[in-house]
């Protein structure tokens, strides 16, 4: 293993650095799932394709379902 996945690992050992990783994680699956499930019921492929292979922590993400995403007409706030 080289040494930079060696410290990588050795820095998850850490309890603190570890809860960060996990929660920085789920944060980013979060955002992530609903903006892939808004751009696919708003049938936007482009979309989906970008915030599929882009991940940064969910800010890709927040920006379209917040500026970009709009919902449709007969969409409950429910179904998000």
């Amino acid at each position: 293993m080289d040494p930079q996945t060696l410290q990588f690992i050795e820095l998850l050992n850490h309890p603190y650095y570890l809860g960060l990783f996990l929660l920085l994680s789920i944060w980013s699956l979060i955002w992530k799932g609903m903006a892939l499930w808004r751009a696919s019921q708003n049938n936007q492929k482009h979309w989906f394709i970008a915030l599929l292979i882009i991940n940064t922590f969910g800010i890709l993400e927040i920006i379209y379902l917040f500026y970009l995403a709009k919902p449709k007409k007969n969409q409950d706030i429910k179904n998000l």
